[in-house]
């Protein structure tokens, strides 16, 4: 791949993504989402997110492990239940790397 054709590709996803999110704003008021969509859409970061973190928690040295030898799931679950008894979002990081950085020093 060349420069030239590398930087249209990039010009071109910009202009995808400018346009797939701007179409939104432009509409404005004029196009209304029916609330069992919203109702749907209250749920989906955490859902992508989940899809995103979730198999990295599950996987220890490139296999998929469900034990206490898993440090990254373990540091996971010890920041989701930091989470759900403080509901305080930078508490649930550092209290996750903490878990996880100990672990790793540990093991």
């Amino acid at each position: 791949m060349s420069h030239l054709e590398t930087w249209i590709a990039i010009v071109g996803m910009a202009v995808v993504t400018i346009f797939s999110r701007a179409l939104f704003l432009m509409a404005g008021e004029r196009v209304t989402v029916p609330d069992r969509i919203q109702r749907a859409l209250r749920y989906a970061p955490a859902a992508a997110l989940a899809a995103i973190i979730l198999p990295d928690f599950l996987t220890w040295q490139g296999h998929f492990t469900l034990s206490p030898v898993n440090d990254k799931l373990i540091a996971g679950i010890a920041a989701t239940v930091f989470y759900l008894l403080t509901r305080r979002m930078v508490g649930m990081i550092v209290a996750g790397m903490a878990v996880y950085t100990a672990l790793r020093f540990l093991g």
